[in-house]
């Protein structure tokens, strides 16, 4: 199978495309990047991508599978607006390229608790980008929403603090949905699910996942 990433040098998204050329089912991975990042790999081909002209890297979007796990932070983007662009509009294009070149399968990296008409402004603009990429009509469509996700060796001090306190109240049966969720977890999850056969729609929720 051929794979597609954007997101690849997210924290997700480096052990998914790690986790993707480990793995004989996948022949090629095509890792979309801003800049050259991962050591030269047999599988690996890395295509250096300008998000705000996607259509100069056309060629390259063809393939079996799709990933989307790209994303940024409201203190990196400098703005909701800047977030938005990145974490929407970016993801949402790369979706319409991908149903325009045919790719059968496309995975989502989403969150738990979106809704498209919510006050939270991250919970509403994941949730619009879900309702959008349905709108494609993919032939197969895998949303994956965890909770918290752990990064190994994260320096986000309020991120590591929550990972904590939601692992103490897990154990005393509180805020199950939002049970923390390691990015090798994540990663295998999307690489499991996009070996599922079928059409239509999936929702993982990572705090349910068993297979």
């Amino acid at each position: 199978m051929r794979a597609l990433v954007i997101g690849a040098t997210g924290a997700t998204g480096r052990e998914l495309v790690k986790q993707l050329l480990a793995d004989a089912r996948f022949t090629e991975v095509v890792a979309f990047v801003r800049r050259p990042y991962f050591e030269e790999q047999p599988k690996l081909i890395e295509c250096i991508v300008d998000f705000e002209n996607l259509a100069a890297s056309a060629d390259y979007i063809y393939g079996d599978v799709a990933f989307s796990c790209l994303g940024t932070t409201l203190k990196d983007a400098g703005s909701k607006a800047a977030q938005w662009h990145v974490d929407h509009d970016y993801q949402l294009e790369f979706a319409q390229w991908c149903q325009t070149k045919e790719v059968r399968h496309f995975l989502l990296l989403s969150a738990v608790g979106v809704d498209p008409n919510s006050n939270f402004f991250y919970n509403k603009m994941k949730g619009v980008l879900e309702m959008e990429v349905r709108a494609l009509h993919f032939d197969q469509l895998t949303i994956v929403q965890p909770g918290l996700i752990l990064r190994p060796n994260s320096d986000r001090v309020g991120e590591v603090l929550a990972g904590k306190m939601l692992l103490f109240f897990n154990k005393i049966g509180l805020f199950k949905q939002y049970a923390p969720t390691s990015t090798a977890k994540l990663a295998s999850i999307f690489v499991r699910e996009s070996k599922v056969k079928g059409r239509g729609e999936r929702v993982i929720k990572t705090k349910d996942y068993t297979s």
